[in-house]
């Protein structure tokens, strides 16, 4: 495939690339190599009353940008997903007692969800937007907690706020109000119209 038409997916999330196959388009998938910990924290200590778009959208641009530097000519997209409550920022868990002490911490509540997305090519982004859903997580019992994490094991750690709402993380909910495709991590009807403007898609 000439570079020039190549699409590359610079995320190693397996909803994504799924999603994005759904579609039928072709891509290839070449994860971005970041520490995205790292630069949420510069972010973060640089910058007052940051709002989990604005992480988002650097993280998704940088990957994008990364890729393309490797890739040059290929159109590449970046995503990345930031879940926050009340000012503070969530991580992936690193083990299941972590993921214990966040979906606790969630239960009860509402938090956001953002999910950004962003177009490089030859290491310069020129296009990006993001997209939020507000989740309410409905007061589960600890019983149910221990079930769910159980039934989940190791994939709950894959997942930031450790719950999929195409499987069984759908039961630890009682409101949902955002876009389908943005809780499972990208803004997907906003980047399909970007991708046929870039005459990447039939129109």
């Amino acid at each position: 495939m000439p570079e020039a038409t190549r699409l590359i997916l610079a995320s190693g999330s397996a909803a994504r690339r799924t999603l994005l196959e759904a579609t039928g388009l072709i891509f290839d998938v070449i994860p971005a190599n970041i520490d995205e910990g790292k630069i949420r924290d510069a972010i973060v200590g640089a910058t007052a009353n940051v709002e989990g778009s604005d992480i988002a959208s650097v993280l998704a641009a940088e990957k994008a940008r990364l890729v393309s530097i490797e890739h040059p000519n290929a159109l590449v997209v970046g995503a990345d997903q930031v879940l926050t409550l009340g000012g503070k920022f969530f991580s992936k868990a690193e083990n299941l007692a972590e993921a214990r002490e966040i979906l606790s911490m969630l239960r009860g509540r509402t938090h956001e969800l953002v999910s950004a997305v962003a177009l490089a090519r030859n290491g310069e982004v020129h296009w990006q937007t993001s997209a939020t859903a507000e989740m309410t997580m409905r007061s589960f019992s600890d019983e149910f907690l221990g079930c769910y994490l159980e039934k989940m094991g190791e994939r709950a750690l894959q997942i930031v706020g450790c719950y999929e709402i195409e499987g069984p993380g759908v039961q630890l909910f009682e409101e949902i109000d955002g876009d389908y495709f943005t809780i499972l991590g990208i803004p997907l009807l906003e980047l399909l119209a970007r991708l046929r403007h870039e005459g990447m898609v039939t129109a």
